[in-house]
């Protein structure tokens, strides 16, 4: 679902064939959190204020439920969906126990990839690349599309979780698939890793309880090029490529540790001291990479801070907050949902329950700690930032947009439809903004902005 952040440098994102042309991401949103994962964009001219009437270019209705986030390459918009042919029990907000599902529904489901057109909103093709019944449960919020496509600019690469991986051309045809065998998942919660692409590679970390891996596939055929054992067991994590001045490196968060490997393969380093469920993806931002876990249930939820150029076990010795590798930590500033954002020298934490705390990026210091959003509860989008402002979006559909910056403090707030249930993480692309509900997909285009 989430799966985190960096800043917005897409030197961090070597495509196959083609790169985007701006770090600002005007036509290019290429996966989870948009060029080098970053979550950001510096167009002066993305909405600030909208609604579901105002400010909308367009909004195109969508049929079954998923979570992925949509991906935009030029003038076109992917995204995922799976439709139930039966009937569909209704998600609830928020964090509550009850909602594990030990068996899967017993109709059959359509696995399908959507393209739409960026200008008008018009779905130019969709592709059904699976049917059948779900062998494996998830839990009553998620959905069996969960993980965000990635596109290199000559295919789009749709992953689901526990059916398999399918690369499409950009016109829909396929290019190659694979079948990947179910597997279960803790608590039957069901998949949401997204892929990522870095120099004609495609990298899948497949955590869960009975088989976990990591491999690393030739994105032009699907042809396996190396595949490692992992320990971790079942997490929902997106991995991060992490290009540094001393290598590149794939950084995957797992239960109670990190590792980072070698594009190869080989582990470059590992971190003990995360929580047990580990769902935040890594990002980077001054010099510095930084991973993050927080599940509710677990007293250590930790962020840290991570110099490049770490070699063997840089695991903090008890009453340690730093060492040679770590430049600082925090062992309860972690999110449980939502990534955190790296923005303007900061780092923001948003928490599924409506809180936010803000961490100077180079040195750890509180800004300002678990500030409550008011009447804000029920988050699992990742924050975006664009324009000096941090933007929260809950599964109400109500965006709470700060100014960033220290001290805290609330703008404004933008609602969508009653029945917009918002789980997926926007995308932004030139001056406008795509938001994914559980009804539909909203693209909203802003103007010039000069202030609030």
């Amino acid at each position: 679902m989430k799966t985190p952040i960096l800043i917005a440098c897409i030197a961090c994102l070597t495509m196959a064939g083609q790169r985007p042309a701006a770090s600002t991401g005007e036509t290019f949103w290429p996966q989870f959190r948009g060029p080098a994962a970053a979550g950001t964009s510096s167009n002066p001219n993305l909405p600030v204020h909208w609604s579901a009437t105002e400010n909308v270019a367009w909004k195109t209705d969508l049929p079954g439920r998923s979570w992925s986030s949509p991906i935009i390459w030029g003038n076109r918009v992917f995204l995922t969906a799976v439709i139930n042919q039966g009937e569909s029990e209704a998600p609830k907000k928020g964090l509550y126990l009850g909602g594990n599902r030990t068996d899967p529904p017993k109709a059959e489901h359509l696995w399908k990839v959507f393209c739409l057109d960026l200008a008008t909103g018009r779905i130019q093709w969709e592709k059904t690349v699976h049917r059948g019944i779900p062998q494996t449960p998830i839990h009553l919020k998620s959905s069996y599309g969960a993980e965000t496509p990635v596109t290199d600019g000559e295919r789009v690469y749709a992953l689901f979780g526990n059916v398999g991986l399918f690369a499409l051309t950009l016109d829909g045809a396929e290019a190659w698939s694979r079948r990947l065998e179910p597997r279960k998942i803790r608590y039957g919660w069901g998949t949401a890793a997204s892929p990522v692409l870095h120099g004609g590679r495609l990298f899948l970390v497949n955590d869960n309880d009975d088989h976990a891996e990591l491999l690393a596939l030739e994105a032009a055929t699907g042809k396996d090029l190396w595949r490692v054992d992992r320990d971790e067991k079942s997490n929902w994590a997106t991995p991060f490529i992490w290009e540094n001045g001393s290598r590149t490196e794939l950084v995957t968060p797992g239960s109670r540790a990190v590792r980072s490997y070698s594009l190869e393969g080989q582990v470059l380093w590992s971190l003990s001291g995360m929580s047990g469920i580990a769902i935040p993806t890594p990002f980077a931002g001054s010099g510095l990479l930084f991973v993050s876990s927080g599940y509710v249930g677990d007293k250590l939820r930790p962020i840290y801070a991570i110099r490049p150029g770490a070699r063997g076990d840089i695991t903090l010795k008890p009453g340690e907050t730093n060492n040679q590798f770590i430049a600082w930590s925090n062992p309860t500033g972690g999110p449980y949902n939502p990534s955190p954002l790296f923005y303007e020298g900061r780092v923001y934490v948003l928490y599924d329950r409506g809180l936010v705390s803000c961490f100077e990026a180079h040195t750890g210091k509180v800004l300002y700690d678990r500030t409550k959003l008011p009447d804000g509860l029920a988050f699992t989008s990742s924050p975006w930032g664009t324009g000096g402002r941090v933007f929260c979006l809950n599964e109400d559909g109500v965006c709470f947009v700060l100014r960033a910056g220290d001290p805290f403090e609330l703008l404004h707030t933008n609602r969508l439809a009653a029945d917009d249930m918002c789980m997926a993480t926007p995308a932004l692309v030139g001056s406008r903004l795509l938001i994914r509900t559980s009804a539909r997909l909203y693209c909203f285009k802003g103007t010039s902005q000069t202030g609030e």
